[in-house]
């Protein structure tokens, strides 16, 4: 059950042992397959084709020919038009799809729910852009006219994470495909049966062939080879910072551009004259959805010393009544991706243990869970000494750490004290001290007095530092998926 290469199914080529080329479905190359893990269950459930090299290299050969052919002579509302029917069809199937990711996740149905209408979202954000993206007329010599326009890198790479399988195609594909580039998506091997479903629903929505194809299979191997393959103009990558390091490596080695989302430790602040009513659950919502597997997890707690004790009374009495169960239970949070992740995140726990770090308070298991799922209870620290694996590097579980600081300074010193800088939450009455301080927070979003901004689909988001480098979401990513031309004429 280690998700181990096998021979390809008998029978029609499908989602199950297929790439997607060509607006088709097509025998892998290496005519092996992955099986896939349900992570509520640790056994097998379905399988995806192990794809390689060939196979990215025809995905790209396709893409390529759909930039030189109907795609790529499509008007800019016509492309805003297939992105709001995807849009469409993605809310009419949306049960079904929830049910697929719910499974092939293990978070809870009702967060499945969530994420598939925000990848619907995704696509009517993006369809609605499409055609608004304008250029600019420039000042120059008499008897020239200058002007800038937006064009499309061409053939556009995106490899995605297994967290938010359904949100991350939408969020990656959709503002590429506004502005007139050709896809190749590798998802990721842990968790991708949404994103193939979602490429047949893009091709029942009239995408021309080689506008959109899908590679699945071992990022190793497929991943690595969309990295270097030279037929790629620009590359997105959301992952770990090791990974993301390599990517950027291979796209700067033929000097294509590309944008990383790589990960965080967000704090967030919370001073002595917060609302502790209001910041609380909020506080316990950012570490516990899709169990803690979020690279915007608020996974510290800076606390105000003089409010220490409450807060750790608060957020242990929240703790207490969380539960951790298999999707169709919709509780609070699901098991971790695969056993792999589960080890990882209790290393820290077992770290914490063996320094000596409070235990506060624990989650509780539900009963439907079954003995060979991946779970691992929500679990609160503290305090955590600041050089503390558990303060310092990303743990991606349901563990959250509290820290106590003694002023502003310490405050802002503390929140800035990791190698991260992605997302940041600030609760304060005080406004003036509170956007004084998010303005020192070296983060790519900052909030005040609530953290995340549900789908977040308007909200430019990106990282500083180990974070990663470019922006995702808003009309920034129109701008990232596309350079500007300039366009200069002598008209006398």
């Amino acid at each position: 059950m280690d998700g181990s290469d096998r021979p390809m199914a008998a029978g029609g080529v499908n989602r199950e042992n297929g790439v997607f080329v060509d607006n088709a479905w097509q025998p892998a190359s290496s005519g092996r397959t992955l099986d896939l893990i349900e992570p509520a269950t640790g056994r097998r459930f379905a399988a995806i084709a192990a794809g390689d090299s060939r196979d990215v290299d025809r995905a790209v050969t396709a893409a390529r020919g759909a930039i030189d052919g109907p795609w790529g002579r499509l008007d800019a509302a016509d492309r805003g038009r297939l992105l709001s029917r995807l849009a469409g069809l993605i809310a009419d199937h949306a049960e079904d799809l929830a049910a697929l990711e719910a499974r092939d996740t293990g978070k809870p149905l009702g967060q499945a729910r969530a994420d598939i209408d925000t990848a619907a979202r995704y696509f009517e954000f993006y369809g609605g852009a499409a055609d608004k993206v304008h250029g600019q007329t420039i000042p120059y010599r008499s008897g020239w006219l200058a002007l800038t326009e937006r064009m499309a890198h061409g053939v556009t790479g995106h490899i995605i994470p297994w967290n938010y399988p359904a949100q991350m195609v939408g969020r990656t594909l959709a503002p590429a495909l506004a502005m007139g580039n050709a896809t190749v998506l590798k998802p990721a091997e842990d968790a991708c049966l949404t994103a193939l479903r979602l490429a047949e629903l893009a091709r029942e929505a009239g995408f021309p062939a080689g506008a959109i194809n899908v590679v699945p299979g071992r990022g190793e191997v497929a991943g690595a080879a969309l990295s270097r393959h030279p037929g790629v103009d620009f590359l997105s990558f959301t992952g770990s910072p090791e990974v993301g390091t390599q990517v950027q490596v291979a796209a700067a080695r033929r000097h294509a551009g590309c944008v990383l989302e790589l990960g965080g430790k967000s704090p967030q602040i919370v001073f002595s004259d917060a609302d502790l009513d209001l910041a609380v659950p909020a506080i316990v919502a950012a570490i516990v959805q899709n169990a803690g597997q979020t690279c915007s997890a608020g996974s510290r707690v800076l606390v105000d010393r003089h409010v220490e004790a409450e807060l750790s009374e608060r957020l242990a009495q929240a703790f207490r009544t969380l539960v951790s169960g298999p999707p169709e239970a919709d509780c609070d949070l699901g098991p971790l991706i695969n056993l792999t992740q589960k080890r990882r995140v209790t290393r820290f726990c077992d770290l914490a243990e063996m320094a000596g770090v409070p235990l506060i308070a624990e989650g509780a298991l539900d009963a439907r869970a079954k003995p060979d799922g991946f779970y691992v209870t929500p679990r609160l620290y503290g305090p955590v000494p600041r050089d503390h694996p558990m303060a310092r590097e990303e743990i991606f579980g349901p563990i959250l750490s509290l820290m106590p600081f003694s002023d502003e300074d310490d405050a802002v010193a503390l929140a800035n004290g990791t190698d991260y800088g992605l997302v940041a939450g600030i609760w304060s009455r005080d406004g003036t001290r509170a956007l004084g301080v998010a303005r020192r927070i070296a983060a790519g979003q900052v909030f005040v007095n609530g953290y995340g901004a549900g789908s977040g689909v308007e909200l430019p988001f990106g990282g500083v530092g180990k974070s990663g480098h470019g922006r995702e979401k808003g009309l920034d990513a129109l701008f990232e998926f596309s350079a500007s031309r300039t366009l200069v004429i002598a008209h006398g």
